[in-house]
């Protein structure tokens, strides 16, 4: 088995970065991309990515904006948004040379083919191992050393192990996994539900609304999940209710930010990519094609595209039908 001693990350946003710094912390020869060569530049000399300010970047890492070179890793991250990961992959592939794990590090369903992040990674690269980082976790706290834990999901538990092992530290706790498919939904819904409970804390709907939404979001979460084949202790684990509480929570949630500023009446914060905005119409289309109830999912969906209000939308979901919890 591999000890993987190089590790390349695709994406020099925030969490590229963050991830970058992890996989330094970890002993690892590490690569940061980015796509744009000025950017690359900026980052290489100063040491400090204004998309993640105030946070030195060891000077071990290198900076490129070579695909070729991050190439060569003997493991990839890939820590672009979900909908440019398909582009992502398809530009690394030429450049690969062996079956190199690439982990997916983006929460959401793909547009159009309705394809998780490890489907479109073994699409775009078929000689490569797909993976998928996911879990509670934000940029800042990585990248400053605080506690954190996520899910580390591969389909050969051996090589998934191995994955765990090159990228730990004593403050960066990845648990690995071989339920794929249950770490990549519970961090694709959760962003979707992060928005409706931010929605309901922006109308000031009151903290017993706010445990509803999350409490009855993860019971959307986990039937979606229990459908396309997720186990249940993954989604109810790190990468599901972990994420979810954390996403549901914070302000630092770029998810539940935009539900806040929907909630409130105001524009969404600008420069902020809310990954549950585009996985919204995407995940209730999936839902709907495997008939899998969704309501609170569906309702955020609605209101995103503007097809109900948002008192509407609260209104519809307190007048469904009494049910059994399940």
């Amino acid at each position: 088995m591999p000890a993987f001693q190089s590790v390349a990350v695709i994406g020099a946003g925030a969490w590229g970065t963050a991830l970058a710094t992890v996989a330094a912390r970890a002993g690892r020869s590490v690569t940061l991309w980015a796509r744009n060569a000025e950017h690359a530049a900026r980052i290489a000399s100063t040491r400090d990515n204004p998309r993640l300010p105030g946070m030195a970047i060891p000077p071990d890492i290198v900076v490129t904006s070579e695909l070729a070179l991050a190439a060569r890793a003997d493991m990839i991250l890939i820590a672009t948004p979900a909908q440019h990961l398909r582009g992502a992959v398809n530009a690394l592939a030429s450049h690969l040379t062996g079956p190199v794990p690439v982990i997916a590090c983006a929460k959401g369903i793909e547009h159009g083919t309705h394809k998780f992040m490890t489907d479109v990674i073994a699409e775009a690269a078929p000689a490569t191992c797909p993976a998928i980082l996911s879990g509670p976790s934000f940029a800042d706290d990585v990248a400053r050393g605080l506690p954190t834990a996520v899910t580390l999901a591969a389909k050969d538990e051996q090589i998934a192990s191995a994955l765990v092992q090159a990228l730990g530290s004593p403050t960066f706790r990845p648990y690995h996994s071989t339920d794929v498919r249950g770490v990549e939904i519970g961090g694709a819904a959760k962003n979707v539900l992060a928005i409706a409970v931010g929605i309901a804390v922006g109308r000031k709907l009151g903290a017993s609304a706010q445990a509803a939404l999350t409490t009855r979001g993860f019971a959307e979460l986990a039937r979606f999940g229990r459908v396309l084949g997720a186990r249940g202790e993954t989604l109810a684990g790190l990468s599901g209710l972990g994420d979810l509480i954390l996403s549901c929570a914070s302000p630092q949630s770029r998810n539940f930010a935009l539900g806040l500023a929907l909630g409130r009446g105001e524009k969404p914060p600008a420069g902020k990519l809310a990954e549950g905005e585009f996985t919204a119409p995407v995940l209730i289309e999936l839902a709907a094609s495997q008939n899998i109830e969704m309501p609170v999912s569906q309702a955020v969906a609605a209101i995103l595209s503007g097809k109900t209000t948002i008192d509407a939308a609260i209104s519809g979901l307190l007048t469904r039908p009494f049910k059994a919890e399940e």
